[in-house]
């Protein structure tokens, strides 16, 4: 049965999805390596494929921008479709200065400006994280690609044009690796239904030195991502 958001009948979505913010991104990675891609959800845009990867069912999906968006995808996809991993394959802008444009960050946990946690009204401050097992093999699966990686701390913030102008700068010194949009709610999502996550980031800019890609880098950077992301499928 479908969902408010989802068109998909029950079986047309794997147990693995990838979900780049961008429904255009599914797209690209459906067509350019996915075998007999079918598309199983076009609800507002939101473009979702399932095909095969290496012989494996995979669905590539797209969740919009930021945490309430993904919130809403995530959870109609671990409680209605009975997915059991949602791997998010984003951009971020890079705060730790060992980052370099195209460098790929595993969020190993997620800080967040956001009240998304509230709702689950825990008796003190939830840390969303990652699956391990994800973490670790998406990691090793760099490594033997020779893809630059760091593993660490990511912020998934509400805000993009924010008007604490060295907020940026506060989240550097406790380690942030990157800021990006979407990764607590998802880990939080995950977490309450028993489910797995992870967050792969590619370091598209560095907004505290105002430097970023070109358009052909971040299809070869991001390239990079979707192929990791694809090799972690089950």
């Amino acid at each position: 049965m479908s969902t408010p958001h989802i068109q998909a009948e029950p079986g047309q979505i794997a147990s693995t999805v990838l979900m780049p913010g961008d429904p255009l991104r599914a797209k690209y990675i459906a067509e350019h390596f996915l075998e007999h891609p079918v598309q199983v959800n076009s609800v507002r845009n939101m473009l979702g494929y399932t095909g095969k990867y290496n012989g494996k069912d995979v669905t590539v999906m797209g969740s919009g921008m930021g945490m309430p968006s993904i919130g809403i995808y995530s959870y109609e996809l671990y409680n209605f479709y009975g997915v059991d991993t949602i791997i998010r394959i984003g951009s971020a802008g890079g705060l730790a200065p060992e980052l370099e444009l195209m460098d790929l960050v595993v969020g190993v946990a997620a800080s967040t400006d956001s009240n998304y946690a509230t709702q689950f009204n825990m008796p003190g401050i939830i840390a969303p994280t990652a699956d391990f097992d994800l973490a670790m093999n998406a990691v090793s699966l760099c490594d033997e690609l020779g893809v630059r990686v760091m593993a660490g701390n990511i912020l998934s913030s509400d805000i993009f044009y924010n008007d604490q102008k060295d907020a940026l700068l506060r989240w550097k010194s406790m380690g942030i690796l990157a800021v990006e949009m979407e990764a607590a709610a998802l880990y939080l999502n995950a977490a309450r239904a028993g489910k797995k996550a992870l967050c792969l980031l590619t370091i598209s800019d560095k907004p505290l030195e105002g430097s970023g890609l070109s358009s052909q880098d971040r299809e070869t950077g991001f390239t990079q991502m979707m192929k990791v992301a694809l090799e972690l499928v089950q």
